[in-house]
């Protein structure tokens, strides 16, 4: 069972800077078989925009594709570090009502951690688990 966040964080996640465009950020969790893309300027991170995000808060308000990431991502950044206990970020996650966490490492993003790789870090028979090792189904 893992104890600290480097040990289930998905290193690299992807990317997108806040003048990329929403269609990009699709394309990208199309492709990449991914629900989010962290957005950051420079070295800082600035939110992440989920698939959720795209739907409710851009296409549902009318948004057209060409729409910068920066008007519809989720900017309230909760984040951890490579060192961060499992238990510990899964507390964050129920408290803030967040499914990811970026991971942070001297201000420098280096991973992702979600609820699925929690559950799956935990207990790799719940049905949370399953579900997120599932392969998907696009």
């Amino acid at each position: 069972m893992a104890n600290t966040i480097s040990e289930v964080m998905m290193p690299s996640p992807v990317t997108c800077g806040p003048d990329s465009r929403i269609q990009e950020a699709a394309e990208l969790m199309r492709d990449r078989d991914i629900g989010d893309v962290v957005v950051v300027d420079g070295d800082e991170v600035r939110g992440i925009v989920t698939d959720r995000d795209l739907v409710v808060r851009a296409l549902a308000a009318g948004h057209q594709p060409d729409t910068p990431l920066g008007d519809v991502l989720s900017d309230r950044v909760v984040a951890v570090t490579p060192t961060t206990s499992v238990q510990q970020a899964a507390e964050i996650m129920a408290e803030q009502a967040i499914r990811r966490l970026p991971v942070v490492d001297d201000g420098r993003l280096v991973g992702i951690v979600s609820i699925g790789d929690l559950a799956i870090s935990q207990d790799p028979r719940s049905a949370l688990a399953d579900i997120s090792a599932a392969p998907g189904n696009s």
